[in-house]
């Protein structure tokens, strides 16, 4: 009987504390909206101050200047005027909906058994009833790559928007990418066995490697060759060769970042991209001219070492953009999911060290589109488009202005309610009352 209670608690907590579901997902848009007089953020570094954008059937058909057309306004119109209009922003490797409780282990499906998993597919344990991933909406985070962790080989992640019923409802890009952890260069001292706890070179790093470029051959001989056993985690890695599926390769310090790109060369490896790249910077001529782009690190971070700058992590976004790079903006790391719904303040910080701020918006929008390889509908606010989008009272990319009035998934207007939202409106009604006794 103790051994049931064991399991049936945490269940039974999960299941109370998940009372109070995700706002229900908003109907298809039947009519076309116009938003008239905003400052259009276009996304691609382009601004519009007095902007007519028009949507409908869930695409963008019109973002110009409200001067250049004479047309009449179709469908429901929103007067923006004094308001900012911005593309929907785009967590990148997130692990949203995968986790809701971390002490609660029926809800934690980020990491799979095993350490070579190419075949595991994040999609299928997405969560879009989770109060997490609604709490990313009233901050202007509408679509996410739900990115799976552990192991050497984690798995397939899977592009979402952030308003849906199921799975099969949210999904965007299905299984876009092959996550890859690079085994560490260095380690830290195991205290524990009487080691020195400072850093050292990890003696397991060229078997750790060498093990990563066998299975990639392996895997390659068994495509090669007759198949006639079934080999999924083999089989998971077709698309990976073809380049129909991209490899997102998760390494920060520079010997790991330049023996990544002499691994990405021999495999012949089409589509990269360097996740975290702590120490890019320092080789940011070679990633440039690999044509690899980089998901920054989460911004709001202390220095790794001692001896670094006190704002490195900072500034790396600003180090790289200016050598070229293709620049987006991740927040993985510590309470990452909660970490998500600061996406658009990581920007703002970056534009006080020396980013421009429409090219940090471009960070987490049109940047982060192209490297995800979905800029051919999200991304920016350009006809044809889908209409995925929000308007702010200001800034979106400061938190004391970025107050989100109406926003948008595929011209579906979302509900901006989240668990937090409701406990504000319900303890600010509470000392309201009293305050008027």
């Amino acid at each position: 009987m103790k051994n049931i209670t064991k399991y049936i608690l945490p269940v039974l907590l999960f299941i109370a504390g998940s009372v109070t579901a995700q706002q229900t997902p908003a109907p298809e848009q039947d009519r076309a909206i116009s938003i008239v007089g905003a400052t259009a953020h276009i996304g691609n570094g382009e601004v519009i101050e007095n902007s007519v954008i028009i949507f409908q059937n869930g695409k963008l058909t019109t973002v110009t200047d409200v001067n250049s057309t004479n047309r009449q306004y179709p469908g429901m119109v929103i007067d923006a005027k004094s308001k900012h209009v911005y593309p929907g922003f785009i967590a990148p490797n997130s692990t949203l909906g995968l986790v809701e409780i971390d002490a609660v282990v029926q809800s934690d499906d980020e990491d799979e058994l095993g350490e070579l998993l190419p075949h595991v597919r994040s999609l299928i344990a997405y969560n879009a009833e989770s109060q997490v991933v609604e709490s990313m909406r009233p901050n202007g985070v509408l679509v996410g790559q739900i990115t799976p962790r552990g192991g050497r080989i984690s798995g397939t992640s899977s592009i979402v928007q952030f308003d849906a019923w199921n799975w099969e409802d949210a999904v965007l890009k299905e299984d876009d990418g092959l996550h890859i952890n690079w085994p560490n260069s260095v380690r830290r001292g195991r205290w524990w066995l009487g080691e020195d706890p400072g850093i050292k070179p990890n003696d397991d790093y060229s078997k750790d490697l060498q093990e990563l470029t066998s299975f990639f051959q392996n895997a390659k001989a068994y495509l090669a060759g007759p198949q006639e056993k079934a080999n999924l985690p083999f089989q998971a890695m077709k698309d990976v060769f073809n380049g129909k599926k991209r490899v997102y390769i998760h390494a920060n310090s520079e010997k790991e970042i330049i023996d990544m790109l002499a691994f990405v060369k021999s495999q012949d490896l089409e589509k990269v991209v360097l996740v975290g790249g702590y120490d890019a910077f320092k080789i940011a001529d070679q990633i440039k001219t690999a044509n690899i782009p980089v998901l920054v690190g989460r911004v709001h971070e202390t220095p790794q070492l001692e001896d670094q700058d006190y704002d490195l992590p900072y500034k790396l976004a600003y180090l790289l953009n200016e050598e070229g790079i293709l620049v987006g903006l991740e927040t993985s790391g510590g309470m990452e999911r909660m970490n998500s719904r600061n996406l658009p303040f990581y920007a703002g910080t970056v534009t006080g060290y020396g980013v421009n701020k429409e090219e940090a918006l471009k960070m987490i929008t049109s940047n982060t589109a192209k490297i995800l390889g979905i800029d051919n509908s999200l991304g920016t606010l350009e006809a044809g488009k889908d209409a995925t989008l929000f308007i702010s009272d200001g800034d979106a990319l400061d938190m004391r202005t970025n107050k989100i009035s109406k926003a948008f998934i595929q011209g579906r207007e979302i509900s901006l309610e989240s668990h937090q939202t409701e406990l504000a409106k319900r303890y600010t009604d509470k000392y309201g009352q009293q305050e008027k006794k």
